[in-house]
């Protein structure tokens, strides 16, 4: 009896030992001291230069976490053997800001050559991005590794797309065990950036739960007919679409918001109690998302001698 309980501890232990993944808040303490500088500086030069990047590299890390897990797969281009999420649905013509993550790699490698991954220097840049445009901070969990591989496929069938309804987002999330609330406040990360007139096309001219003033201004940069001025951006947030805060769901109080799946989430189904909740504290969504960033950041990680750590994010060594 003695014997089988020890082996069923040990079987737990290992059990959570695989599910923690071994990341951990100082992973690099000793190995990269001045990584968490080296990155902060790199993000607030992008970010004094165009405020928009801010809200473009969250983007990439949440694009890069929902496809397989946090593992850098999204910085791979393609090659000629070889077609990664680049050019995907989500990704086409939309993701940005893969220039200063070389930008950030290249500072990191002089300070500590060949170990901080790519995969990580994404998790501390998207936690840097929000915190210098107004947002939260949190303590980054580190020691994910680099995929050597990356997937098409299934970038286009894992990124919810701008016409999810909420059933659809809540699914996606919880395929990859993130709770309702944990998708609500992610969402609040459309409280900066820019989305395509192909993205909101549909929503301003065909639905009807839709501020009509607010519509008529965004028919103003977006015309009707598709192919025409697809890649015409419009704010997330329409006031203070570079300044992290609530004012994202405000907006969707007021039928607001840009997409389709913005305004899903506060339109009488089981999600508006928590947008008002996060519209009257903005002190809750910033505690929320923070830790829902965690938790997203806990996807799948690749970690010991899995993956690698890539020389150029852009590529496997």
């Amino acid at each position: 009896m003695a014997t089988s309980s020890f082996i069923a501890i040990v079987s737990l232990a290992l059990l959570l030992g695989s599910v923690n993944a071994q990341l951990s808040t100082n992973f690099y303490s000793s190995s990269c001291p001045k990584l968490f500088s080296t990155v902060k500086s790199t993000v607030q030069s992008a970010i004094s230069k165009e405020a928009r990047m801010g809200a473009s590299l969250l983007r990439l890390f949440f694009h890069d976490c929902f496809v397989n897990g946090c593992d850098g797969s999204i910085l791979l281009d393609d090659t000629s053997n070889f077609i990664g999420e680049k050019n995907a649905v989500p990704n086409k013509n939309s993701a940005r800001g893969f220039d200063v993550v070389d930008n950030i790699k290249s500072a990191v490698e002089k300070a500590c050559p060949g170990v901080v991954s790519c995969a990580d220097i994404l998790a501390v840049a998207s936690r840097d991005s929000v915190a210098i445009l107004g947002g939260p901070s949190w303590n980054v969990k580190l020691g994910r590794r680099d995929a050597r591989t990356a997937s098409q496929a299934a970038a286009n069938n894992s990124i919810p797309p701008p016409t999810s309804n909420l059933n659809q987002l809540i699914s996606r999330f919880n395929n990859l065990g993130l709770s309702t609330r944990d998708m609500v406040a992610l969402a609040g990360s459309h409280t900066i950036g820019q989305a395509r007139c192909t993205s909101f096309r549909a929503r301003i001219y065909n639905e009807t739960n839709i501020d009509s003033s607010f519509a008529n201004t965004r028919r103003s940069n977006c015309p009707r007919t598709s192919g025409s001025g697809d890649n015409n951006l419009a704010p997330l947030d329409i006031q203070t679409p570079t300044k992290f805060e609530n004012n994202y769901y405000k907006n969707l109080l007021q039928n607001r918001g840009l997409l389709h799946s913005d305004q899903q989430l506060f339109n009488g189904g089981s999600t508006d109690s928590i947008v008002r909740t996060y519209s009257n504290s903005e002190s809750t969504f910033n505690s929320d998302f923070a830790a829902a960033m965690i938790k997203m950041g806990d996807i799948s990680p690749l970690t010991g001698s899995n993956g690698e750590v890539r020389k150029n994010c852009r590529k496997v060594n």
